[in-house]
């Protein structure tokens, strides 16, 4: 865009439509944004208190799951690949991780597979696991290491703000 003309045609169609999908290599995941002024349950402080780590090997999903959970108020970390993911889940303790399948160093599967032993013995963290991958046999694996819910890509943020907000009431 030359300069700042198509600014205020994205504003308008994030205003109409509320809706924008990011696409950033074989990625992709749905936006909602609420009108500017509006407050609505998500924007709480509920989650005050709670700590989310978010595991992404795309900069731009890490960055939009943030900008979706922040305002509800839990402290976030985030994790580019699957051994910061393990070293910060052993140092933080998170209540809840939104852990890709797919990542560089160490899949999703063998960060579950690293802090499955935790997770049998206190119940946390609770895991929401997210792929592009729609098979079926990943998500029984999935479930099977511990994951509580499975998303696929793309998906609306709302899917993943309602998803938190329950495992985490």
């Amino acid at each position: 865009m030359a300069g700042n003309a198509g600014l205020p045609t994205l504003l308008r169609l994030l205003n109409s439509r509320r809706t924008l999908t990011f696409v950033s290599g074989r990625n992709s995941i749905e936006c909602r944004f609420r009108p500017p002024g509006r407050r609505d349950h998500a924007m709480s402080d509920e989650l005050a208190g709670k700590t989310i780590l978010l595991v992404d090997d795309d900069k731009d999903i890490r960055a939009s799951m943030k900008a979706a959970l922040e305002d509800m108020g839990p402290n976030i970390l985030v994790a580019p690949d699957g051994n910061e993911a393990v070293r910060l889940a052993e140092e933080a303790e998170p209540d809840l991780i939104v852990l890709d399948m797919m990542l560089p160093k160490r899949s999703g599967f063998l960060v579950m597979e690293k802090l499955r032993s935790r997770k049998r013995s206190s119940g946390l963290p609770k895991v929401i696991m997210i792929t592009a991958n729609r098979g079926t046999r990943h998500k029984v694996y999935a479930e099977g290491l511990g994951v509580d819910e499975y998303l696929n890509k793309p998906f609306p943020m709302e899917r993943l703000v309602e998803s938190v907000e329950s495992l985490l009431r």
